[in-house]
């Protein structure tokens, strides 16, 4: 490891702090400060910008660390008659729910990078470009992670204990289990366990994502947005049987292969998404997940630590993973593949 950055080496970190004060508006970005509210969104929008997930859902700033849910829609149907010669008319409360707060915890994204990698990547012109992109791809894929494995939010955090991050923060399916308990089935016949395939609880991905729809509140149900998010090794097992069957057609093998045979499961479109568990399915909307951001939380800093020799990129914000409708969430998860 280079004990020192070589003269091109500190001539690129140099414009990077330059690029990195510039971008943010201040004069030294090796001392801790405050990212400017607008320029923290801009950031956060280009960090949803990495991930075809994170455009999906909603990713938003908000002002306090603990309050109401953003958006809360309307839970059921407001739609009716009223003899106003004996009745006055009376306004519906669809949107009240019983679990409708959030809670932000602080979160830190901190990047070291070696200065041996600097002076390799010195002679690229872009060098703050590409490395700003990688830091922001990384982070939209640590949310998606903590969102779908978070189980609390430790005050000391440990990745080798915890490598899916499942310290960080309470994510969605674990809210989901805390709060919403009889619309998460985490086994069938069999403790433990929910067996798909011939003889278990579920005879094919069809029913199985048809039953966890059918834990959904009947009032969201059918308003046809719901999306099932299945788990890539549920997937993999009901490709593989449709190759067992019309593999060895050509033709039917390319729709498979280009995955157009199986766009929809019970009714659903299905979807795959990084890091979702590879034994569960979710049933819900894209616009019923979010990801809040206190807007005014996110600090910054970037030094040059020869004692570890290596430049250090420091991020920390307030953030918090939300749920905006319990009713129109279900989940079924532990699923087990059994084969004749």
């Amino acid at each position: 490891m280079s004990k020192t950055l070589s003269a091109l080496g500190a001539k690129m970190y140099a414009k990077l702090q330059l690029a990195i004060a510039e971008s943010y508006g201040v004069e030294l970005s090796t001392k801790m400060f405050s990212v400017e509210p607008s320029i923290a969104q801009e950031l956060n929008d280009a960090i949803t910008a990495k991930s075809d997930f994170l455009e999906r859902i909603n990713v938003i700033g908000v002002t306090e660390i603990k309050g109401e849910k953003v958006f809360i829609g309307v839970s059921g149907p407001v739609t009716g008659r009223t003899d106003t010669k004996t009745t006055d008319r009376e306004a519906k409360d669809a949107s009240a729910l019983d679990n409708s707060t959030y809670e932000l915890h602080s979160t830190e994204s901190d990047v070291g990078l070696p200065y041996a990698k600097i002076d390799a990547w010195a002679k690229f012109p872009e060098f703050h470009q590409k490395y700003s992109a990688a830091v922001q791809k990384q982070i939209a894929l640590d949310r998606i992670m903590v969102g779908f494995h978070g189980t609390h939010a430790a005050k000391q955090t440990d990745i080798t204990e915890y490598p899916l991050l499942q310290d960080v923060n309470k994510g969605w399916l674990q809210q989901a289990r805390e709060q919403i308990p009889a619309q998460v089935l985490k086994q069938g016949k069999e403790a433990g366990k929910v067996t798909l395939g011939e003889g278990g609880d579920y005879a094919n991905l069809d029913a199985l994502v048809h039953d966890t729809k059918q834990m959904v509140d009947e009032r969201l149900r059918d308003g046809g947005d719901l999306v099932a998010i299945i788990g890539t090794d549920l997937l993999a097992h009901d490709k593989a049987k449709l190759y067992s069957k019309q593999g060895d057609t050509p033709t039917e093998k390319e729709r498979i292969e280009e995955a157009q045979v199986i766009a929809t499961y019970g009714g659903l479109p299905a979807f795959t998404v990084p890091f979702f568990p590879v034994n569960a399915v979710l049933v819900t909307s894209f616009d019923n997940l979010s990801i809040y951001h206190q807007d005014s939380s996110w600090r910054k800093q970037t030094i040059d630590n020869p004692k570890r020799s290596r430049v250090e990129d420091y991020n920390s914000r307030n953030e918090g993973y939300v749920i905006e409708q319990l009713e129109k969430f279900a989940l079924t998860e532990n699923v087990e593949v059994v084969t004749a």
